[in-house]
């Protein structure tokens, strides 16, 4: 059961859930979303399932993400791209993707839920960091949807100009019929160099 952590209440004020995707693939870029909930709408979100978004399988989701987008005060999307994964690293990389998220909502938090354990930097909103918060603030779970459903229709507009990957099924994770396309095929210009299974000096000469 999601717990109501994104409770709007007077000492935080407008609150924000914000979470991220992608982290762990080897294709493409990392999506965050950022969703303020009013505190009416929460019952009801609970109520017809939203939760994390691993725990969904697609169909599902697709409806959440639909629901929440409808009753939101706001909810925002952003990225990091595959080259500023290569630059950064995929962590602080995802932290970006959290930020520029949160900074495109209108109106602007005046407090925000991470999920994970690590702090969003420069971000000039007070935070506060949940461990698994997407299995136990129903905000963050929103963003999780959110998140997930965006990315997941970008990679499959994607798997029409990459089609050997198979990216349809895996939304760019490293199975195996990916990782054998990348050997037999090479890389693409979204495959992530800095992630090992895409360095070119594991490929055979």
């Amino acid at each position: 059961m999601v717990s109501y952590l994104s409770l709007i209440d007077s000492s935080s004020g407008l609150t924000a859930g914000v979470d991220e995707v992608g982290r762990g693939a080897l294709f493409g870029p990392v999506v965050a979303a950022a969703v303020i909930l009013p505190e009416v709408v929460l019952d009801d979100l609970a109520s017809i399932g939203v939760k994390d978004s691993k725990k969904l399988t697609e169909k599902p989701r697709r409806y959440l993400a639909t629901q929440i987008q409808a009753v939101a005060l706001d909810c925002k999307i952003g990225m990091a791209s595959v080259h500023e994964i290569d630059r950064l690293n995929i962590l602080r990389a995802s932290l970006l993707a959290m930020k520029r998220s949160i900074l495109r909502l209108t109106p602007r938090p005046e407090f925000v839920l991470v999920d994970g354990n690590q702090e969003i930097r420069d971000l000039c909103i007070p935070q506060k960091t949940i461990v698994q918060g997407d299995s136990q603030c129903l905000a963050i779970a929103a963003a999780s949807i959110v998140a997930k459903v965006w990315r997941d229709k970008l990679i499959i507009r994607l798997a029409k100009k990459y089609p050997v990957y198979d990216l349809t099924n895996n939304k760019g994770y490293g199975t195996q019929k990916h990782k054998q396309a990348i050997e037999n095929y090479g890389l693409s210009p979204q495959h992530r160099l800095s992630f090992s299974p895409c360095q070119p000096s594991l490929f055979p000469v």
